[in-house]
């Protein structure tokens, strides 16, 4: 395994943890996506996979919809990227992305694992579970996420920067860099 597969499935091991303990009765909860729900953040996590994984002409496996069991659907499509990651063929395959060329590799390390990380967050805050994030983790993150600039700004990713009090630690900043009121 490579530093950027550990990384990914280190990312979403903490998703994976908010997934599983989210109460049946807080799916529908709002997240901090505006106009989103719990379910719609493993929506988000289960489209996104399969974005990726068409760059490179892969695709996410038959599984349960999110609608019918979250829990599985990101399983599924956590294993599947994981699965491409590990796999030193598809991990160096190139696709032509967003900000140009590059690799399966990183594309997940740039967005993806970026991504699961900040939607942990979200996923955590919908449901009332614990929304501590891995410091270390963040301060990688808010680097890498400068990167993208305003580019990140979209519909569906992450909403205007919020100015994070001058005191704040890594984790405010980089909520408030990615659009979220922490």
């Amino acid at each position: 395994m490579t530093a950027v597969s550990v990384r990914y499935r280190t990312n979403t091991n903490g998703f994976q943890a908010r997934v599983e303990a989210v109460p049946a009765d807080k799916w529908e909860s709002p997240a901090p996506c505006e106009g989103w729900t719990a379910r719609d953040v493993v929506q988000h996590f289960v489209d996104t996979s399969g974005l990726f994984l068409g760059f490179i002409d892969e695709k996410l496996p038959p599984a349960p919809s999110v609608d019918d069991d979250p829990v599985a659907a990101f399983h599924s499509a956590r294993d599947a990227v994981q699965r491409a990651l590990d796999d030193p063929a598809a991990a160096q395959k190139e696709f032509e992305g967003f900000f140009g060329k590059s690799t399966f590799e990183g594309g997940v390390d740039r967005f993806l694992s970026a991504d699961a990380f900040v939607h942990t967050w979200d996923l955590a805050r919908a449901a009332g579970l614990d929304d501590q994030l891995d410091p270390a983790e963040a301060e990688r993150v808010l680097e890498g996420l400068h990167q993208f600039g305003d580019a990140m700004r979209t519909p569906g990713a992450f909403g205007p920067e919020i100015e994070a009090p001058p005191d704040a630690d890594v984790q405010t900043r980089l909520l408030c860099f990615a659009g979220r009121q922490p």
